[in-house]
């Protein structure tokens, strides 16, 4: 498996990360997440390869969760709930979302954790 960058072209988050990564020399393959939302296998697989609280999958900042004020109803859902909820649409889902080739997992930017993951 490639290193995965998922991402929503128009956020300015997502276009920082991808400039990183390009300047970093990684090969990575982009994925549209509102065109191609994840699956909910594929978020438990992350969710479980990242070791982080399953919040941390939530574009906490995004329109969709403030419209379903999912920061009242999280706290009362299974984590089952959760992942069919993000799997039902990719703009719940945090985002750029970095998934290297040997497994690591990281929701959001951050040049050292990234650097970290793709041994750069």
């Amino acid at each position: 498996m490639s290193t995965q960058f998922i991402e929503y072209p128009k956020c300015t988050t997502c276009k920082k990360a991808k400039k990183w990564m390009e300047e970093q020399g990684v090969e990575f393959a982009d994925r549209h997440i509102a065109e191609q939302a994840p699956t909910e296998q594929e978020l438990r697989g992350w969710w479980q390869a990242s070791g982080l609280p399953l919040k941390r999958f939530f574009n906490t900042c995004g329109m969709k969760y403030r419209e379903l004020n999912l920061a009242a109803k999280l706290p009362e859902m299974s984590d089952d709930e959760q992942l069919q909820l993000l799997a039902s649409d990719g703009m719940l889902v945090k985002r750029p979302l970095l998934v290297t080739a040997d497994g690591s997992v990281i929701p959001g930017f951050k040049a050292e954790a990234w650097s970290s993951a793709l041994g750069k």
